[in-house]
């Protein structure tokens, strides 16, 4: 219990880091310089109006000094980051798997914002990501056997299980991606304008890299059906033009890698 407090309370902490990174990385800007300031009146916060939830609430969602709001985003990346390391913690435990987890959870968060308030997905996240997940797969196994089966299938035996780790991670990010691609390389030949963005593409194998093989497909599954569902539904419901309409695919993505990593004890069997 103690330690899913901590989580907790680490993981407020982090979603307050990962609000600077969404406001900051889709448009070119330092995470380190200027210090957080208000982006109404450029006044600099100081720390006590900094605390991760409480003083959004204290404040009332507003700046203390120009009275402008600010964005409920805020609140909403601390709560759920917080909210995220805690279980994830009270399920698998201080384990270097549940390290990955809520690393893969935290980037995971900040690509859904990202992508749902600027249609851009940082490479900081995407590709940074991916190699954060090969690198995991050396120390923590992932759950997989597709790369297994293919090294037996080609001869190849005798591989320590950390290279098997390595190649099932390698595999769920390659495989994936360019399926995604290939898909949108098809829609702009056919319809001669691009339907997909690569930010989509580096996702799915950031997520393939931490998830493997099926935890990737599953995103790809879930998340493209989602995304196609609630993405025509608010379409007709705005009376928005379905052709000209950036609908934010990298969100749903990111929505159904969450509950692939939240679920994963029943899908991926960890």
């Amino acid at each position: 219990m103690i330690e899913a407090l901590l989580a907790l309370l680490f993981g407020l902490l982090i979603g307050s880091f990962l609000n600077v990174c969404i406001h900051r990385w889709p448009r070119n800007r330092s995470v380190v310089k200027p210090r957080s300031h208000c982006v109404r009146c450029r006044k600099m916060i100081p720390w006590y109006d900094n605390i991760p939830l409480v003083s959004w609430l204290v404040l009332g969602g507003r700046c203390r000094y120009c009275k402008a709001r600010i964005s409920l985003r805020y609140p909403l990346v601390e709560a759920l980051t917080g909210a995220l390391f805690a279980y994830i913690v009270w399920t698998w435990g201080l384990s270097p798997l549940a390290l990955k987890l809520c690393v893969f959870s935290a980037m995971t968060v900040a690509l859904i914002f990202c992508d749902l308030e600027k249609r851009i997905l940082p490479d900081e996240f995407t590709l940074g990501g991916t190699v954060i997940g090969l690198a995991f797969a050396l120390w923590v196994p992932v759950p997989d056997v597709t790369a297994h089966a293919s090294l037996w299938l080609l001869g190849v035996e005798g591989a320590g299980e950390r290279w098997l780790s390595l190649a099932e991670a390698g595999l769920g990010a390659g495989v994936p991606a360019l399926f995604l691609w290939a898909g949108g390389w098809l829609y702009w030949k056919v319809r001669e304008k691009e339907g997909l963005g690569l930010g989509d593409v580096k996702l799915i194998a950031m997520v393939g890299s931490f998830l493997g093989l099926r935890g990737a497909l599953f995103t790809l599954v879930v998340g493209s059906l989602s995304g196609s569902v609630i993405g025509l539904l608010y379409i007709k419901l705005t009376a928005k033009d379905a052709g000209t309409y950036e609908l934010p695919f990298g969100t749903f993505l990111g929505v159904a890698a969450l509950a692939a990593a939240l679920l994963s004890r029943i899908l991926l069997g960890l």
